[in-house]
């Protein structure tokens, strides 16, 4: 193995500029992938921990007595998927609104009565927080007597739902198109190898060198641009993730989130993926040459 390995080396050495590209190629192709794959890492972390903390408003219908009101917090205690609940009067409610909207105070100065309803804030075990379940509690909240209305920004829920399976289905397609490409580059660039070195490998036939002796070396050679340029991609990611991750710190710290890094499981995985495309490139142009 260290003779083959030697081998693939200085046909490396010998031809830098092809190898080079190839590297670079699978580099950039590691780098775009990874980054998509990091975005959706965190997008999907930050969303999963805004769920953690999702509200139903329950409003009450105006004129609601006491007794009707403990009436529904009874049978809001009853539903399953409910971990806490939460009054809030209509005084809190204008004294809440009033206290965020400390510039707009003088919109609110003039009310000559209290709009807003009595409600109740309604929290969810973190097992209820998937879309169809809060769509389906807030049914059933909402056919309890006194309720006049529920409130839990379902379209907001559905639109980010909605993106993520389809930034779902766009990286599939992103990763398979660079794989493929990415395949493509390496395979020809084993091809020029090979081409430039197609009277020696005759020779080598002709005094008994068997099939692997001679395919072993490109192999081992496309494993060892893979893994270069697998390290060269996630290396300049996280170059990048470095320089600029520490920003997003700051701004979602408040928000009890924080923005990670590949594993080192997965960032041997993409390593793993980069070997494999290179060996993939190798394995194709030595096919292709063989039968010529």
């Amino acid at each position: 193995m260290t003779f083959y390995t030697q081998r693939a080396i200085k046909d490396i050495l010998e031809n830098r500029f092809l190898n080079a590209v190839t590297i670079v190629t699978i580099a950039l192709s590691v780098l775009i992938i990874s980054a998509f794959g990091l975005f959706f890492l965190n997008a999907q972390d930050m969303f999963n921990a805004w769920k953690k903390g999702v509200r139903i408003m329950v409003y009450l219908v105006p004129g609601t007595s006491d007794a009707q009101r403990l009436d529904t917090r009874y049978r809001l205690q009853t539903i399953s998927g409910i971990q806490s609940i939460r009054f809030i009067s209509k005084d809190d409610a204008l004294e809440l609104m009033k206290e965020r909207m400390r510039r707009q105070t003088s919109l609110l100065d003039n009310l000559r009565e209290n709009p807003l309803p009595d409600a109740f804030e309604v929290t969810l075990v973190t097992e209820s927080n998937s879309p169809e379940k809060i769509e389906f509690l807030s049914q059933r909240i909402e056919g309890l007597p006194s309720v006049s209305e529920v409130e839990y920004g379902q379209q907001w829920i559905e639109r980010f739902a909605n993106f993520f399976n389809l930034f779902k289905l766009a990286g599939y397609g992103m990763g398979a198109m660079f794989f493929m490409a990415t395949v493509f580059i390496a395979a020809n660039t084993i091809r020029l190898v090979l081409y430039s070195r197609r009277e020696e490998i005759h020779i080598m036939r002709l005094v008994g060198a068997t099939d692997n002796f001679i395919k072993v070396p490109f192999y081992l050679e496309g494993l060892i641009q893979g893994f270069s340029g697998s390290l060269i991609g996630l290396g300049i990611l996280y170059t990048a993730f470095s320089a600029i991750g520490t920003q997003f710190e700051q701004t979602l710290s408040a928000e009890m989130v924080s923005i990670r890094f590949f594993s080192m499981g997965v960032c041997a995985a993409i390593t793993g993926g980069g070997m494999t495309t290179g060996l993939l490139g190798s394995f194709f142009s030595l096919k292709q040459f063989v039968k010529e």
